[in-house]
This record gives C-alpha cells, sequence and structure tokens, in this order.
C-alpha cells in the first residue's frame, strides 16, 4: 500500500483510554512536525472482543496487541499506540518500541464502593481485577479478602464497582488511566508501592 509520505496512520483500540493515548501522540507529532496529517485507525481486538473470560484463558496480554501488529506488517498502519505495561514482554523482532513520552503516576489505585479504603474493608470483602500482579499483592497484605476477575474498560469496571447489586466492593485500577481520564475523583486510596508495587512501565505510553 503506497502512502503519502506527509500522512501518518496511527493504530489504536476503541477505548477511551487507548483513543486518548493515540490523542496524545497525534497531538505531539502534530505540534513538532507541522508537515504532517495524522490520522487514527481503530482497530479492534480480541481482548475487546471477549469479555468473559480471564485473560490468562484467552491468552494474556497477547490477546489487545495482535491486531495491532499485523496492521503494522500490512502496512495498514504507520504506528500502533498502547499501554507500555500492556505489551508482551519479547516484542517480534519487526517491531520496536520508537518512543515513550512523558510518563504518568506509576502507581496502583483502590476505587471501593463504600469509600472504605483498604484497611476499612469489611473481612471476606470482594475485589476485582483481572491482574495476577495484583491478586498476589493484595493476598499477601489481606489474605482475608477475595479477588475475583473483572473485565473491561475503566468506565465499565467503575460502573460493575459502584452497582449495589453487583459482587464488587472494590477494584483496582492504575492512577494514570483514571488522571488521564479526568475520573481521580474515583480513588478511594492510592496504595502504597509497600502493598502494591506497580507494574513495569505503569503509567507510560509506548509508541
Amino acid at each position: 500500500m503506497q502512502r503519502n509520505h506527509t500522512t501518518i496512520h496511527i493504530g489504536t483500540r476503541r477505548s477511551k483510554l487507548a483513543t486518548w493515548q493515540a490523542t496524545t501522540i497525534k497531538s505531539l507529532l502534530e505540534a513538532h512536525h507541522p508537515e504532517l496529517t495524522v490520522d487514527l485507525v481503530f482497530i479492534n481486538t480480541q481482548g475487546d472482543q471477549i469479555l468473559d473470560k480471564p485473560l490468562a484463558e484467552i491468552g494474556g496480554k497477547g490477546v489487545f496487541t495482535y491486531e495491532l501488529e499485523q496492521a503494522l506488517l500490512n502496512g495498514g498502519i504507520d504506528l500502533a499506540v498502547h499501554s507500555l505495561k500492556d505489551l508482551p514482554t519479547e516484542l517480534d523482532p519487526a517491531f520496536t518500541v520508537g518512543a515513550i513520552p512523558a510518563r504518568e503516576e506509576p502507581f496502583d489505585a483502590l476505587v471501593s464502593r463504600n469509600d472504605a479504603g483498604l484497611d476499612d474493608l469489611p473481612e471476606g470483602a470482594v475485589i476485582g481485577t483481572s491482574s495476577l500482579r495484583r491478586r498476589a499483592q493484595l493476598l499477601a497484605y489481606r489474605p482475608d479478602l477475595r479477588i475475583i476477575d473483572i473485565r473491561g474498560n475503566v468506565g465499565t469496571r467503575l460502573n460493575k464497582t459502584h452497582d449495589p447489586e453487583g459482587p464488587y466492593d472494590a477494584t483496582m485500577l492504575a492512577v494514570a488511566g483514571l488522571k488521564r481520564l479526568e475520573i481521580a475523583d474515583a480513588i478511594t486510596e492510592v496504595l502504597d508501592t509497600s502493598i502494591m508495587l506497580p507494574a513495569p512501565a505503569q503509567g507510560a505510553i509506548g509508541v
């Protein structure tokens, strides 16, 4: 596929956070290279389509990047933008992380239905997370908690958590995503790193 060299196509998932991240990269490119036209190309990934199974069952983090990688390989896009922490640890040799803009806060946030902090949640409280890292650290700190899987984008997880008929007393989300979506007021508690060590590259965007 032949392209006009002044047009750059950025591939991104459709979620609000993914769109925010891709739009930010678009703005940075246009600010530094006024001659460029930058378009967003929205790509639906397997991870976006399958929401009723834990990530570990459907292939882990790669289910959010495979379709983006294929679009890069076939020339459908020139760049892909994704949360750096959610990229596979080992990239295909055909790709490289070409840029990482300024990182947002790397910490993890607890969002609870009744505004209770981690120490104030009742015994046996249910916390929703699809992250094995968060699950392990939560149970190391409070073995009495029940950890169950939760899927969906940031807004979906917040709605599930605040649903009075739902199973979740709280959920875990990255501070960075909540700040970028301007809903940081949803945070009940930012967990200290002595309790919850963030994922490598959490809060960073990879291009």
